[in-house]
């Protein structure tokens, strides 16, 4: 370790001038096109990052306030967006996809406004290094355009009608209704903004309630957000979850319904809704994605790839590499070189240059974590590397452990930290079996050389897991590629494209093709009588 953990945190005055964020008490939120005062309790947002006393403790530092709403107002919230949606008769669901283009658009233009104020609040709220925290925004900046795009490119196809046995018609997608967005902590901008901008855009009325962590972030958004969209089209939501989101789906009036977050706590809000077959779910859920090291497999490669992919943002994403397969033959060599690669990793405050080991925004992540290390051990596993687990308050080092087996929680349980459990194998069936009678099934990576051994396991797993990486590390990227899951890993398909798609349904106008109904039919095109029917090219 470049440095000791004891002397890990900052004094107050070490923190750099241009990474400081000034302690916000928050008691706006957007409702109906206008930003109201909440009266009520709030909720203090305590950062990772703890500061360094005169005595030489380290104290968790509280950076603001949000506001703690109660299921009262989260109702009045829903009203807005159902009287915004008006049953598919409000201005929003009614307007051409070019209109609403424009108001995203603006959106956008307003967003990379804040681009400095959002970024270090990544960092201050969930403890993700600069680096990332750019990463994020800029990637949700691309994210949007190439929604725009991909939008433009879907209502080009659609300007067409499509003749077949006797019958003309158009087909275009149109919004779903009242749409719930909720996104997860670790990124809470990127993979919150992958479901609500595509809802938005398609038409629908969006209900947005931030992560647990990572909420003052939408602060600096909030203007853009009244700004750029009509009133009751996107309504912001604050507080505890269990006290205002099920209160929105026992109503009935939520029509779909965007989670990233767990299995469990999707089923348990799902079952709330008293019409199921009228809810759409679009999710993204746990996983345990395995990376299956080969006697073949380019160590450089894999060690290099297996470093990022369990300890990029200290693991803590549903896409990283949660447990290690290793053949025996190599499993030595892949050890003393993996640890020496996590030895050279720098710990340290995000803000940092070239950190990449920070503090955890969880309440009791480093408790949950010891306790995975400590049942590890008592079934026979050990910590192959340095200061292996070592805790300094809200920062966990990270843990190779070897040899893990069936017997330990870390074997099926999803870490989401700085845990690396490693399996030792002979045979290809151990991992595969391992896919197979896994709960989750998202992704999976396999390293190796021989092309008739990575074919048995991309033909294994082609129906066990939503995408086969080779030689390469599990994740989301590119965004135009489909990112879904199978088991209790997702429900749903996102990427630009799919997205679209997930937040709208197809309707067709359709006719007999006689010359007379051909004439009706132009002639509405003609006058531009509708909306819907258009033959209008996007450029």
């Amino acid at each position: 370790m470049e440095k000791p953990l004891i002397s890990l945190f900052p004094e107050a005055h070490q923190i750099p001038e241009e990474v400081r964020v000034p302690y916000t008490e928050q008691r706006e939120y957007l409702i109906n096109g206008k930003l109201c005062e909440w009266p009520g309790a709030l909720n203090p947002v305590v950062s990772p990052v703890c500061i360094k006393q005169a005595d030489g403790t380290a104290v968790p530092q509280v950076i603001g306030k949000t506001p703690l709403m109660d299921s009262a107002t989260a109702l009045q919230i829903l009203e807005a967006a159902v009287q915004a949606y008006n049953m598919g008769q409000g201005y929003w669901p009614t307007r051409s996809v070019a209109e609403r283009i424009a108001h995203v658009e603006n959106f956008l233009a307003r967003m990379r406004t804040v681009r400095n104020e959002v970024v270090n609040l990544l960092m201050w709220e969930i403890g993700k290094t600069r680096k990332d925290s750019e990463k994020e925004f800029d990637r949700t900046c691309d994210y949007i355009a190439d929604t725009i795009k991909a939008l433009k490119e879907l209502d080009r196809s659609s300007a067409k009608f499509t003749e077949e046995q006797g019958f003309m018609a158009q087909i275009r997608r149109v919004p779903l209704g009242v749409v719930l967005c909720m996104g997860p902590y670790n990124y809470p901008l990127n993979e919150t903004f992958s479901t609500l901008i595509p809802a938005l855009i398609m038409g629908n009325t969006v209900i947005f309630k931030p992560a647990k962590y990572g909420v003052l972030l939408i602060r600096p958004l909030l203007e853009a957000f009244r700004d750029a969209f009509p009133p009751g089209v996107i309504n912001i939501l604050y507080g505890r979850g269990r006290e205002t989101v099920g209160a929105l789906m026992e109503t009935g009036k939520i029509d779909a319904f965007a989670f990233i977050g767990t299995h469990k706590g999707a089923n348990d809000l799902k079952k709330l809704h008293p019409k199921p077959n009228r809810l759409k779910a679009i999710l993204g859920l746990d996983a345990k994605n395995p990376a299956i090291i080969l006697p073949d497999a380019d160590l450089d490669n894999a060690i290099s790839e297996c470093i990022t992919g369990s300890l990029s943002f200290n693991g803590q994403r549903c896409t990283a590499l949660k447990i290690l397969f290793v053949h025996k033959k190599i499993v030595n060599e892949f050890l003393d070189r993996f640890t020496e690669a996590v030895k050279a990793l720098k710990a340290g405050m995000p803000w940092e240059p070239g950190v990449s080991l920070t503090p955890l925004p969880e309440p009791g992540k480093t408790d949950y974590l010891e306790g995975l290390v400590k049942d590890a051990l008592a079934h026979g596993a050990r910590i192959m590397n340095d200061n292996g687990g070592a805790v300094n308050k809200t920062f966990f080092y990270p843990a190779v452990l070897y040899p893990v087996n069936p017997h330990m929680r870390v074997y099926y349980e999803e870490q989401f930290g700085p845990v690396i459990p490693v399996v030792p194998f002979e045979h290809d069936e151990t991992p595969i079996q391992y896919v197979v009678n896994s709960n989750y099934g998202q992704q999976a990576s396999v390293f190796g050389s021989s092309g008739k051994v990575l074919a048995r396991y991309i033909d294994a797993f082609t129906n066990q897991v939503g995408r086969i990486n080779i030689n390469t590390q599990c994740q989301r990227g590119p965004d135009t590629f489909p990112f879904n899951g199978r088991k209790d890993s997702a429900e749903g398909t996102l990427s630009v494209a799919d997205a679209l798609r997930a937040f709208s349904i197809r309707t067709v106008v359709a006719t007999k093709a006689t010359d007379e109904n051909k004439q009706i039919i132009a002639s509405i095109i003609r006058n531009r009588e509708s909306v819907f029917l258009s033959t209008d090219y996007i450029i």
